[in-house]
């Protein structure tokens, strides 16, 4: 009888600490105020492009620049992303990042040529590179392992948010307002930021144990015993300091060698399966496809939302893997669809269906991709890196992630131009390859504690 009422109290101390407490869900809130930022970012370009090309007088290469140098400068942010948050922590990093949007939105509003609309988009790009990295980061060490998933996928929920508002707001504003309207969140995050607790994870890795348990204090709430999770912390963090010095060359060890795959090989899959190319030029792919480029963009708008809430609601019930095959699958058949389409109008078959199919195919790409295929990677991403070399390994994957986004960004006008439907075949060839990948080479990180999944996928010893 002992036994049991030791056992249940021992379950209720485990409940109530694995809880969603208001400061865990204020704290998520905050970091993914950073998301809905890098969302409008990111999302601006597509709604802008008439205007800007219009009012400037840019041709399609001058555009080209325009959108895809803020991937350039998610590869500057990605650089220095891991070493920054680590030397500095998490919270401040997101201070510095959003000075980066703040200053980008400025000259993109002000901006009279094309040299400084770039500027400010490649300010906006290393803001979004910085993003990437330290927000799920930050989520995944001060959420219990019950919620983790979830509570990082709401961070990519925002972001889906970003782009969804973006593309229906800009229906309706011209291109300058619209850069207004991107700096809101932006100066918003910059006042919430002083209100949430610094990670409990990156203050015990630079020794500060006393600020520990306050952190975890303040976001398990007063009640919660945190003793173990406390100890649990420390432990991990005083084994990881007993090795030397972590370098970057330290990275390429082959004891690392599994998350250093992982991660930068879906990042690269990802992007090379077409996600930035169409969430950057929509508006130039629906009025190619023959469709209203306004009724099209705020369906697209419409359907990411409650496609991109399942991965939220699904990701510590269903796990990543199912999550991640599944909507690759969903990304590739949306693709081999507007494929089609496009080969039917290129070759003048089927004229009343090529259009809708062209259409359906997008939105079913849009709503697998906001499901889980663009989330889930950056989910697995901030769970298994140890943190002695969590920086380090989060700016290579992050910088994988900006380095092949630019590349889709700045040659999809021209490969579209090309050949319309074999840009998409080839996009639906390589989501389908996400399924194997992950079947063969992605670990369950659901319901592991990150110190449970760091030592088991680096094999530290």
């Amino acid at each position: 009888m002992e036994e049991g009422l030791l056992s249940g109290s021992r379950d209720e101390v485990t409940s109530r600490s694995c809880s969603a407490t208001p400061m865990v869900i204020f704290s998520t809130a905050v970091a993914a105020c950073g998301s809905l930022a890098y969302g409008f970012a990111v999302g601006y370009s597509s709604p802008a492009e008439s205007g800007i090309m219009h009012d400037l007088g840019l041709s399609i290469a001058e555009y080209s620049v325009f959108g895809s140098i803020l991937t350039f400068g998610g590869m500057l942010g990605a650089l220095i992303s891991g070493k920054l948050s680590d030397f500095v922590g998490r919270r401040v990093t997101m201070w510095i990042l959003e000075m980066f949007f703040i200053v980008g939105w400025i000259l993109i509003i002000v901006g009279k040529t094309a040299w400084w609309l770039d500027a400010g988009r490649l300010l906006t790009g290393i803001g979004a590179g910085l993003h990437c990295y330290v927000a799920p980061v930050y989520i995944a060490e001060i959420t219990p392992k019950d919620i983790r998933g979830g509570f990082i996928a709401i961070a990519t929920f925002t972001v889906t948010c970003g782009f969804s508002i973006m593309f229906f707001t800009g229906n309706f504003m011209t291109w300058r307002t619209l850069a207004v309207f991107g700096a809101i969140p932006s100066l918003v995050h910059v006042l919430v930021l002083f209100f949430i607790p610094e990670s409990p994870r990156w203050l015990a890795k630079i020794g500060k144990e006393k600020a520990v348990d306050a952190a975890l204090w303040r976001l398990r709430g007063k009640g919660a015993d945190i003793s173990s999770e406390a100890a649990e912390i420390k432990e991990y963090t005083e084994t990881l300091q007993l090795l030397p010095k972590s370098r970057f060359l330290d990275l390429f060890d082959r004891k690392y060698a599994h998350p250093l795959i992982v991660g930068v090989g879906l990042m690269l899959l990802v992007q090379f399966g077409g996600t930035d190319g169409v969430s950057s030029y929509a508006g130039s792919i629906f009025e190619a496809a023959g469709c209203s480029v306004g009724i099209a963009s705020t369906v697209m708008a419409t359907i990411q939302l409650p496609f991109a809430s399942l991965s939220v609601l699904l990701m510590d019930r269903a796990g990543r893997r199912p999550i991640l095959m599944f909507t690759a699958a969903g990304s590739s058949l949306g693709c081999f669809l507007v494929g089609f389409g496009f080969f039917f109008k290129d070759h003048n078959l089927f004229k009343e269906i090529s259009g809708p199919l062209a259409l359906t195919g997008l939105l079913v790409f849009s709503a697998s991709f906001s499901a889980g295929m663009g989330g889930t990677p950056w989910v697995i991403m901030s769970e298994i890196f140890p943190i002695n070399i969590k920086g380090t390994g989060g700016s290579i994957v992050t910088l994988g992630n900006w380095f092949s986004s630019w590349i889709v960004t700045y040659a999809f006008n021209f490969l579209f131009e090309w050949s319309s439907s074999g840009v998409f075949f080839v996009f639906s060839i390589v989501c389908a390859s996400i399924i194997l990948f992950t079947a063969i080479l992605v670990p369950e990180t659901k319901g592991r504690t990150l110190e449970e999944i760091q030592a088991s996928v680096a094999l530290l010893k």
